[in-house]
């Protein structure tokens, strides 16, 4: 027996086969948990002396992150005394938010944590939809 609206005079009650009434709410629990979409947040590392050619193959990648519809979290890695010139790692990553242009959105602005820069970056554009 189940209580349906126990506000109401006389309260409402139901008789429920419990069985049946367990494999519905289970079957709906499968049905949510395969219409949800898990979202990775990928990673992609550059060092501060990165050399353009090298630069723009790890933002291909990125563009593919973003066209999956994955955040990308980008590190600048720096070694040694590169740290005397942090300045350099942030006109880095102005560099790559603009060369990835209008068709991001940045998530976490750039910031400085140690010996690494890390900023997130996700896609304005909707996910591409894949041909069943």
């Amino acid at each position: 027996m189940v209580e349906i609206s126990p506000g109401a005079n006389p309260p409402v009650a139901k008789i429920v086969d419990w069985g049946k009434y367990n494999y519905q709410r289970e079957k709906q629990l499968q049905k949510n948990k395969r219409n949800t979409k898990v979202l990775e947040v990928k990673q992609m590392r550059i060092g501060l002396k990165i050399g353009e050619h090298d630069l723009e193959v790890k933002l291909n990648k990125v563009n593919n992150f973003l066209d999956t519809g994955h955040k990308v979290k980008i590190t600048v890695i720096y070694r040694g005394r590169e740290l005397a010139h942090k300045e350099l790692g942030f006109k880095l990553a102005e560099k790559v938010i603009s060369q990835l242009g209008d068709r991001i959105a940045v998530d976490q602005q750039p910031q400085l944590a140690g010996k690494q820069l890390n900023f997130v970056i996700r896609s304005t554009q909707n996910a591409k939809t894949k041909d069943a």
